[in-house]
């Protein structure tokens, strides 16, 4: 049986595009936000919230994989030089 982070992770690399409410409801999570922060910091996934604006002009954002910045990469080379990972 996958857990409900798991599942999450297998979604995004899927390269759905999730909001918060999709995800809570979808997979059952209660803080998704706190569930995505896990997946960032545990398990090193580039996930973004970007703006999405639907047709009827409403705002909602929503949690994409993407790919890490060059200056992200940067910064964890530089964590690892200093040993501070």
């Amino acid at each position: 049986m996958l857990n409900q982070k798991t599942k999450l992770r297998r979604a995004f690399e899927a390269g759905k595009k999730l909001s918060a409410k999709q995800i809570s409801n979808y997979f059952n999570i209660a803080s998704p936000s706190k569930i995505v922060s896990m997946l960032r910091m545990e398990d090193g996934l580039p996930i973004y919230r970007n703006k999405h604006v639907d047709t009827k002009g409403r705002v909602v954002y929503k949690y994409t994989m993407g790919t890490f910045s060059k200056r992200v990469l940067a910064a964890g080379y530089q964590a690892l030089a200093r040993g501070l990972v």
